[in-house]
């Protein structure tokens, strides 16, 4: 093994896609570039296919040459999580962070991460992003209490999350680290060439909804403020562009009953990674308007964009969002994001971008590696106090 410091990443990272897949590839790149030697530990098997609401699980993009991964983990496999948690007590490496997002992972990490903590050296670090799921469940408070037994601490990216381990009466120690900026996706792109590369050839304001959807999310909740006459007779048109996680046709029905075909542009995919900076760049505002949340990383996406968001009051969104100043927070219902969007229309962008452009130097991939190398020093100081 490598006499440098050495971290394993347990969770999504490729060849599976999403968010948290790609947090887990920067967040190692940013421990690698101060000499950290980084293993990073994904599925052989992460959802069986029944289970995964979406066309694929797996990436289309290129694997990583500058990441070490390793397809090991098999999510329903007991035996595996044995093998798993033997490997890496014997590798022994400084300590481990792993992603906790549903509690259908806690039998699998919570093994996993229990037979690791007998080597008496390496510490455990959850980055939490959800603690109580969106969707729940029966048995996921006893779930996530079998996964909790496992770790030593929590990293947590909201105040909404830092409150449901509270909740859930964890006593364990907790850092709030907020998201940081997904700052690889490339550059913006002017806007005309964006929408170019888009097909799309609307001139007016462009909305933008962005992100794989579920009820929670709250897309009903826009496609009805679109059909407020005055947002019609603005001429400003949504473009919607994720993949549904559930039946489609409740959302073209609505589509259909509120005569919004000419106003809404449906791009019903999971977005690749090249192809993200041109919706970001082409849209004049991001809206968010989810019934409830923890945190998002379509947030600090879109802040690395310099595109202000409109966010509903729900959980962790509302903390990356200054009212009035770099955005706006409305509350979780039709009339309220219908006003939202005519109230920033009549600022304009431009209003929006310097205080937008300030607030995003405070969420850097430097901060949450400090904040995290901090917090591990704090566990070892709390052991040795006891």
């Amino acid at each position: 093994m490598s006499d440098k410091p050495t971290i394993v990443f347990l969770g999504p990272s490729y060849p599976y896609r999403g968010g948290i897949a790609s947090f887990t590839e920067r967040l190692a790149r940013e421990f690698q570039s101060s000499g950290f030697n980084c293993l990073l530990y994904t599925f052989s098997l992460q959802y069986p296919s029944f289970l995964f609401p979406g066309k694929t699980q797996y990436s289309k993009e290129a694997r990583p040459a500058d990441l070490k991964i390793k397809e090991t983990i098999n999510s329903i496999n007991p035996l595996n999580w044995f093998s798993v948690g033997s490997e890496l007590k014997k590798l022994s490496p400084d300590f481990i962070i792993v992603r906790y997002w549903l509690p259908f992972m806690a039998p699998s990490f919570g093994t996993i991460l229990r037979i690791v903590r007998q080597n008496k050296h390496t510490k455990v670090i959850c980055i939490a992003d959800n603690i109580i799921p969106h969707e729940r469940r029966l048995g996921d408070k006893l779930l996530t209490s079998y996964f909790n037994k496992a770790v030593d601490g929590y990293i947590v990216m909201s105040e909404q999350v830092q409150q449901d381990i509270t909740t859930l009466g964890i006593k364990k120690p907790v850092q709030l680290l907020h998201h940081p900026l997904f700052d690889h996706f490339g550059d913006p792109v002017e806007r005309h060439t964006a929408r170019k590369e888009l097909g799309i050839d609307h001139q007016g304001g462009l909305i933008l909804f962005f992100g794989f959807i579920r009820h929670y999310k709250g897309l009903d909740l826009l496609l009805e403020a679109m059909a407020d006459p005055r947002i019609k007779e603005s001429g400003y048109k949504l473009v919607i562009a994720g993949e549904f996680y559930e039946d489609p046709v409740k959302y073209t029905n609505l589509i259909n009953s509120y005569e919004l075909n000419d106003q809404v542009i449906l791009f019903n995919e999971f977005i690749p990674e090249n192809k993200i900076r041109y919706f970001f760049s082409a849209a004049d505002v991001l809206v968010q308007p989810y019934r409830h949340a923890t945190q998002s990383g379509v947030t600090p996406l879109s802040m690395h964009f310099e595109l202000p968001m409109i966010v509903t009051d729900a959980g962790g969104l509302k903390e990356m969002v200054v009212d009035k100043i770099t955005g706006l927070i409305v509350q979780k219902n039709a009339a309220s994001i219908a006003n939202g969007i005519l109230e920033y229309f009549m600022k304009g962008k431009e209003f929006f971008i310097p205080a937008l452009i300030q607030q995003k130097k405070t969420y850097s991939w430097s901060v949450m590696k400090a904040g995290i190398m901090n917090f591990v020093i704090r566990l070892k100081s709390e052991k040795n106090a006891k």
